[in-house]
């Protein structure tokens, strides 16, 4: 039997070469994409929109503002600092575990994991695949294989399926899931990975910073 899957397509690289790889083991019924107030969420929306063309499965999107609405961000709140490390820095613990701090949005990736796990249900999927890896798990601890381990625990007894959290990319550093994507064919020309919503893609945030890195890389 195909398994089934719901995908959390955020419009980055990671989310698009994890649901490409999943793509070949698994039948994607939808993908999803959170608009939670973020800065950049039109962009990343768009961007979403379009991956999901690519990978030949509907697309929802799902409205969360109050959870943009909670503030102390700089995600979602135009009034905080954005920190904008410079490429050496981004794998020095102290520098990383203070920006990390800065875009922490309360609870985010357990939100949105439980959101796309109801819709797994509804739909008879047996996977939530995510784009998770471990560059930045070592800061965000809701990009780690513990946090699915914890997930799928937890699910066993908030769904009736026993849904299951899945991330191809969890052990995978950015330039490795760059060059997974490239294998594959996936259009990383629509990828969008900036914090901001500009017209372009600010190039300074921490995010611009990882994705460069990630495509410049051989």
């Amino acid at each position: 039997m195909t398994v089934r899957a719901v995908v959390l397509l955020s419009g980055g690289l990671d989310s698009l070469v994890a649901a490409a790889l999943a793509r070949g083991e698994a039948e994607l019924v939808l993908a999803l994409t959170c608009d939670y107030g973020q800065r950049a969420a039109v962009r990343e929306v768009e961007a979403a929109r379009r991956q999901a063309q690519w990978l030949g499965c509907a697309h929802e999107i799902i409205a969360l503002p109050w959870l943009g609405a909670l503030g102390g961000n700089a995600l979602t709140d135009a009034s905080q600092v954005l920190p904008e490390p410079a490429v050496e820095q981004l794998d020095a613990p102290e520098i990383t575990a203070e920006t990390a701090r800065a875009v922490w949005v309360p609870n985010r990736n357990g939100v949105l994991v439980n959101v796309a796990a109801a819709y797994a249900e509804r739909r008879g999927a047996e996977w939530v695949v995510c784009g998770f890896n471990a560059e930045e798990a070592a800061t965000f601890p809701d990009n780690s294989r513990d946090f699915m381990q914890a997930t799928d625990a937890l699910w066993r007894y908030s769904t009736a399926t026993g849904v299951q959290l899945y991330s191809p990319t969890a052990d995978l550093d950015k330039p490795e899931i760059a060059r997974r994507g490239r294998a594959l064919g996936a259009p990383l020309e629509l990828v969008w990975s900036c914090y901001l919503g500009g017209e372009e893609p600010c190039g300074r945030c921490e995010s611009c910073r990882r994705l460069h890195r990630a495509l410049q890389a051989r």
